[in-house]
């Protein structure tokens, strides 16, 4: 993860005369660019902060999963474009949809402060996963919270759910699943916490690599930006984050696999629990690894050198579309 370490304040930087967001256009997209853009402004009230909101590649692919498709990495192509070609000075990213290696020519500059990081467990007629009946419809798009569910709940049965946020609720008030799982954090952000009948324990869903926090990605070849976004950034959000997309990186994670890593930080310490499986959750490898927070990075690494010392290569490999 590449994250500048400027300290600059906002009383000792020159404020933009203009700055452009790009975000998608989803209603979530769209309030995590809204929230940066009230900080942004609080910081530099003279700065005129604009939204360019877009329609990505992954926002249109609605009937296929994405890790047959091309994974995370279409959400946010479409909006790197309008930072290659000037018509965006930043881009704001769910850091979960971030793909672990950046192209050539951008870098992530910032990680706002977490929101929640677990799933939630969303249903109009069970309270918990543990309520649901034999043979119960359950709806996900991630690989990752698939192979957690059916290794603790074989009997239940899993189906593909796609679509934005409010598409995904529509979808269970139509009886099309008898729950669903998402993140808390987007819940909690729209206002729809009062939906989350039941919030699942980071240690029996470890959450995707990222989730809840909110990345800033800018052109390399704009490094006036740095300083000027420098204090939207969250150390123990950063660090976190860091040692997490390092497990994953060292993995070669996407949504293709099903992986998860979740790290906590207190004072000068990080831990961080990591997991790999198949598909089916039959092959389940958990590790945790803890060290100094300066080290988050090669904690990362560790974790991940852990996981493959356990078998967790055999398991990649027999994943479709694994590389």
């Amino acid at each position: 993860m590449t994250i500048s370490s400027a300290s600059s304040s906002s009383s000792t930087t020159q404020a933009p005369g203009k700055l452009v967001i790009a975000s998608r256009e989803s209603p979530l997209a769209m309030w995590q660019a809204l929230h940066i853009q009230s900080r942004l402004q609080a910081l530099y009230p003279e700065t005129i902060v604009e939204i360019l909101g877009m329609t990505t590649t992954g926002d249109q692919i609605l009937d296929t999963p994405l890790a047959k498709v091309g994974g995370k990495g279409l959400f946010v192509k479409e909006l790197e474009m309008a930072l290659a070609d000037g018509r965006a000075d930043l881009a704001v990213h769910s850091m979960k949809d971030v793909p672990m290696n950046l192209p050539e020519g951008f870098m992530l500059v910032a990680t706002a402060e977490r929101e929640d990081p677990r799933d939630a467990f969303v249903s109009n007629d069970f309270a918990s996963l543990e309520d649901l009946p034999l043979g119960s419809i359950v709806g996900t798009s991630s690989l990752r919270r698939q192979s957690q569910l059916q290794a603790r709940l074989p009997h239940l049965k899993i189906e593909s759910l796609r679509g934005n946020l409010q598409t995904r609720l529509r979808k269970l008030d139509e009886g099309q699943y008898d729950a669903i799982i998402l993140a808390a954090a987007g819940l909690i952000r729209l206002g729809l916490g009062a939906r989350i009948r039941d919030v699942i324990a980071p240690e029996l869903s470890i959450p995707a690599v990222g989730q809840g926090a909110l990345g800033i990605e800018i052109n390399a070849n704009r490094p006036d930006l740095i300083a000027i976004l420098a204090p939207l950034n969250h150390p123990d959000t950063q660090v976190c984050v860091e040692a997490e997309r390092a497990m994953s990186r060292a993995l070669a994670g996407s949504c293709t696999v099903p992986l998860g890593a979740y790290a906590t930080c207190e004072a000068d310490h990080i831990s961080i629990t990591g997991f790999v499986a198949s598909v089916d959750g039959k092959q389940m490898l958990i590790e945790t690894a803890s060290g100094n927070r300066n080290q988050a990075d090669a904690l990362g690494k560790a974790l991940a050198n852990q996981l493959l010392a356990k078998g967790a290569d055999e398991i990649l490999s027999a994943l479709d579309g694994h590389k």
